[in-house]
């Protein structure tokens, strides 16, 4: 039977190029990069070329680029230096982020004490940005606002832009998980002055445990553990060599390819649509997912006209790998706390899917996945 696996939104199949690469490193530059010989120095001139590259992504230094074990570190990096270093006493955001953010927040106010806000989101699970404006104009106890660039359970895009316009007005500083956005969309942020962003290397075809943290030039980083004074003193651990140069890599040619994967996968996402249609008109989509300029090209969140318990497991039985919800959820018995917020009980309670898509995504295995939900629909 083979596999067809529609959940990218949860990770990517790392690309041949960026395996390689690694495989090559991990035999001929496995020194560590701290020490003082030869072999070590090969290694840090390795990252820190990495770091240049990564960074010309985004047209900013090197010296704003913070490497971590991924998203979710990289974003309670941000949080945490946010409080203990920045002097931020409160927190806007929203009830459908990344639990990396929510349950970093609800930390941070019950050791700190700091007040934790969320701004309202409509039935499509946007932002309000009066309510966003009203919650900065009503306060000005010094602010972060955290928002996520692309939502990972329904894909809905963020106005950025409108963000940034915001929380300049209002003197507040501006922090955007961008996990499910870097690798798939252009970001300038000499253009977009996001302060502080989260990347992770294995949503673009990169490998797992690795991703960084930009933090703009003129903020200071606090390390949140000891032992070393790795990262210019922002995170202690010897780095990643082997992880940090697949993430370069993967970078460039999802960079490299960005203009055709995203027309293809519209294409290919127009014609899911299309034809989940055709199983039943009772088939929704939830937030904005099926707004082909609204929502992210490689997540399409389908609520089906049932409950059916056993969806998700019969779809993988046939070999179709897709997700609930968030796949940081998976194994967990509690519904998406996404849908919970956006959806009216009656709909919330009927089954969804999230179906996630990469340029390894093939029209034949939509063409599957269609014919078996038609089955057991």
């Amino acid at each position: 039977m083979k596999a067809i696996y529609l959940d990218n939104a949860a990770t990517t199949k790392i690309d041949f190029d960026v395996l390689e690469l690694m495989n090559l490193s991990m035999q001929e530059n496995f020194g560590n990069p701290s020490s003082i010989h030869q072999i070590g120095r090969k290694a840090k001139t390795a990252v820190e070329t990495a770091r240049k590259n990564i960074a010309k992504h985004f047209n900013v230094t090197a010296s704003e680029i913070v490497f971590t074990a991924g998203g979710t570190e990289a974003d309670n990096l941000v949080l945490n230096n946010a409080v203990l270093n920045l002097g931020v006493r409160r927190i806007i955001t929203s009830k459908i982020e990344h639990h990396a953010i929510l349950h970093t927040c609800e930390f941070l106010k019950k050791m700190y004490n700091i007040d934790v806000e969320y701004v309202k989101v409509n039935e499509f699970g946007d932002i309000d940005f009066k309510h966003l404006e009203f919650l900065l104009s009503k306060n000005e106890a010094k602010t972060l606002v955290s928002l996520m660039f692309i939502n990972n359970e329904i894909g809905n895009i963020l106005n950025v832009n409108e963000v940034v316009v915001l929380c300049k007005q209002y003197n507040a500083l501006f922090h955007s998980d961008t996990v499910q956005a870097i690798g798939h969309y252009n970001l300038d942020l000499k253009k977009t002055q996001i302060d502080f962003i989260a990347a992770s290397a294995h949503k673009f075809h990169g490998p797992k445990g690795v991703g960084f943290a930009y933090f703009k030039k003129g903020f200071g980083v606090l390390p949140m553990f000891y032992g070393g004074d790795q990262e210019r003193g922002a995170r202690s651990s010897t780095e990643n060599v082997h992880s940090i140069l697949g993430m370069e890599k993967a970078l460039e040619i999802a960079s490299d390819n960005i203009l055709i994967d995203k027309e293809n996968l519209i294409n290919l996402k127009q014609y899911f649509i299309s034809e989940l249609k055709k199983i039943s008109n009772g088939i929704r989509f939830n937030g904005v997912s099926s707004d082909l300029e609204k929502s992210s090209y490689t997540i399409l969140s389908v609520r089906f006209p049932v409950n059916n318990d056993m969806l998700l497991f019969s779809l993988d039985m046939l070999g179709v790998a897709v997700s609930g919800g968030s796949a940081c959820q998976s194994g967990s018995n509690k519904g998406s706390h996404v849908l919970s917020e956006i959806l009216l009980d009656k709909e919330a309670d009927k089954t969804s899917i999230r179906f996630s898509f990469s340029k390894f995504t093939t029209i034949e295995e939509i063409d599957f996945t269609v014919a078996k939900l038609r089955e057991l629909l």
